[in-house]
């Protein structure tokens, strides 16, 4: 990794290798606000957000309404937020979205807050940029179907009030790239990082429960959670920004056929055909593979972030995982065996107090301006805790298969991790009582 002469800091290095940057990119930073919440860290804010792309309040306010406005769709019936309701933390609480008449793309709609400080963005890091990203499903047929950027365009010029916003904003007249920086710039205002899990982790001891602490631990300790999605003060997304195949479709599809044929019609350097085989093929399932068109990357997708996981299922890139005890399910049998599971899937050997104590502690991560809907979803699918198609207990407990040896399990009458704090500091807690056996 390459610093930049003078006064470096260690924690902006370690900043650029956690948010998947090799070197800092040559420009200004913004100024972040003052209004960030504790669990995002004003050198990230700096880091991903150049002065050129600031979020200005004319462009937010111009960004805001395109965002969510039906007309940049080809019939006037989707809008960004469609897909992206802050009802449902940003995302469409759906197993895949759907976009103009009603059709079914094959991927899970990803939550938007904190999209800004990820190094790729979709399911498949296909876009690099949030600008990149706005773009696209514009365009795309089953998303919001216009059939070109002039055509985009085109409708929006037609607006009065846009001609008119677009020349405050831009000084010039309406073009594609500068609708894609209001969108980006409406988007790099929805950041969050105000859960009970940040106030715990600046020093509020009572901020969570029992049970909630002892998830925590086990999240960095047994259940290997920290592995793709450790988080802390710098990298609050609880993502490693990497790609993994840990086998959510593997049982229905045959991954290594199916990259062939891939490889005969993808065409390198096109975005926009990669956009559409991602979004209404079967070859959505290839996943990383058809950006990279490298063979370790089939059936691959990015680690999504934890930040209000509680309120953004359906899991996973398809949708396919109802409940996050499904989740865990997933997790604790060590995925589903194909031959490009990621090394790191093993077993677990959780126990149901356990899961229940993980999935406890993944409730805590959702921002505190939505802390009825985390109730009312937890309420939901704690209703559901007793369909669970994904359990395999016998895998999980090592009884049959094997898929590896267990991680430790800490003594938290000895050292609990979840007493650690903000970059190791020791927090005033005490330890979590014992649980009786």
């Amino acid at each position: 990794m390459r610093l930049s002469s003078g006064a470096a800091l260690p924690l902006v290095a370690l900043l650029y290798a956690l948010t998947g940057y090799a070197e800092p990119p040559p420009r200004q930073p913004a100024q972040p606000p003052a209004d960030l919440p504790p669990g995002v860290s004003p050198a990230l804010w700096k880091l991903v957000v150049p002065a050129s792309a600031a979020p200005t309040p004319e462009k937010v306010a111009l960004g805001q309404k395109l965002f969510n406005d039906k007309r940049l769709s080809v019939d006037d019936t989707v809008s960004c937020a469609t897909c992206h309701d802050e009802n449902f933390g940003f995302s469409d609480g759906k197993p895949v979205s759907e976009g103009v008449k009603g059709q079914k793309v094959t991927r899970n709609s990803p939550t938007v807050l904190n999209a800004m400080f990820n190094a790729s963005q979709f399911w498949d890091g296909r876009a690099s940029t949030l600008e990149d990203q706005a773009k696209l499903p514009i365009l795309n047929p089953r998303e919001m179907g216009m059939p070109d950027e002039a055509a985009v365009v085109a409708k929006v010029k037609a607006i009065p009030e846009y001609q008119a916003e677009f020349r405050k904003v831009f000084n010039r007249d309406v073009n594609y790239d500068d609708l894609a920086a209001a969108i980006g710039a409406f988007e790099r205002t929805l950041y969050s990082g105000n859960a009970r899990f940040d106030r715990f982790i600046q020093g509020d001891s009572k901020a969570l429960t029992d049970s909630e602490r002892r998830g925590w631990a086990l999240f960095n300790g047994k259940g290997r959670c920290n592995t793709c999605h450790a988080g802390n003060a710098v990298n609050p997304l609880f993502s490693d920004q990497k790609f993994h195949n840990i086998g959510i479709a593997a049982h229905k599809q045959d991954f290594v056929k199916m990259a062939r044929e891939a490889l005969k019609i993808v065409r390198t350097g096109d975005e926009k055909q990669i956009d559409e085989l991602a979004l209404e093929t079967d070859f959505s399932e290839l996943g990383r593979f058809l950006v990279t068109k490298q063979e370790n990357d089939i059936g691959a997708f990015k680690t999504p972030t934890l930040r209000n996981i509680g309120i953004t299922g359906p899991y996973m890139h398809d949708g396919s995982l109802a409940t996050l005890w499904d989740v865990m399910d997933h997790y604790n049998k060590g995925g589903v065996s194909n031959p490009y599971l990621d090394g790191g899937m093993q077993r677990l050997g959780l126990t149901e107090p356990e899961i229940d104590d993980l999935v406890a502690f993944l409730y805590t991560l959702t921002d505190e301006r939505f802390t009825k809907l985390n109730q009312k979803f937890l309420t939901q699918q704690r209703a559901r805790k007793n369909q669970r198609p994904e359990r395999d207990t016998a895998v999980a407990m090592g009884k049959k298969g094997n898929l590896g040896d267990l991680a430790p399990n800490p003594d938290l009458n000895v050292k609990n991790p979840a007493e650690l704090g903000v970059y190791g500091t020791e927090l005033s807690v005490k330890p979590a009582p014992a649980k009786k056996p």
